[in-house]
């Protein structure tokens, strides 16, 4: 789905639109998942974080600019949520618990994501969420992790060839 039409959705659901609103989720729920999964590492909260990213998606929906990538928009409300979520439950917890959710704790099905997070590293699996999952040309994700062209070019490359290597194991 391109941005333009996530854009129009946004609009249409902060006009009212409740179609407007499932069909924005129905089209754009996986790759929010895939996107959060890199900060949450398991099913469960993953899952409640995707709920109350729409949640606050269809809360702010009337503060969307029209000319603003949908995309865009619908991950940088997921990227706080995750990023407020992640720093309360560090002042929440106590320090020796800090870190008992690792990746062997998630659930081993076998697929991408298990297979992902067990061999690429945060940031290389948001860089090849963001570009396979949510379209985004290397540039585009560059200005969205702050960071060079290249090294986003060369670490979506690498991970690619871990992913494939990882994958060839599993089967």
């Amino acid at each position: 789905m391109s941005a333009n039409e996530i854009a129009r959705l946004i609009s249409l659901a902060a006009d009212g639109d409740n179609e407007a609103f499932k069909k924005l989720y129905v089209k754009t729920a996986r790759g929010v998942y895939a996107f959060l999964r890199t900060y949450f590492h398991n099913h469960f909260d993953t899952e409640d974080a995707v709920q109350t990213v729409y949640l606050k998606i269809k809360q702010n929906a009337d503060k969307f600019k029209p000319r603003t990538n949908g995309r865009a928009w619908i991950l940088q409300i997921a990227k706080n949520h995750a990023l407020d979520v992640l720093r309360k439950e560090r002042y929440d917890r106590p320090l020796e618990d800090a870190h008992a959710v690792s990746v062997d704790d998630t659930h081993s099905d076998g697929t991408v994501i298990s297979v992902m997070q067990k061999v690429l590293s945060e940031e290389e699996q948001r860089i090849v969420t963001l570009h396979v999952l949510w379209g985004y040309k290397h540039r585009e994700i560059a200005e969205i992790m702050e960071m060079p062209t290249g090294t986003v070019t060369s670490k979506y490359k690498r991970s690619v060839e871990k992913l494939k290597n990882a994958l060839k194991e599993v089967r």
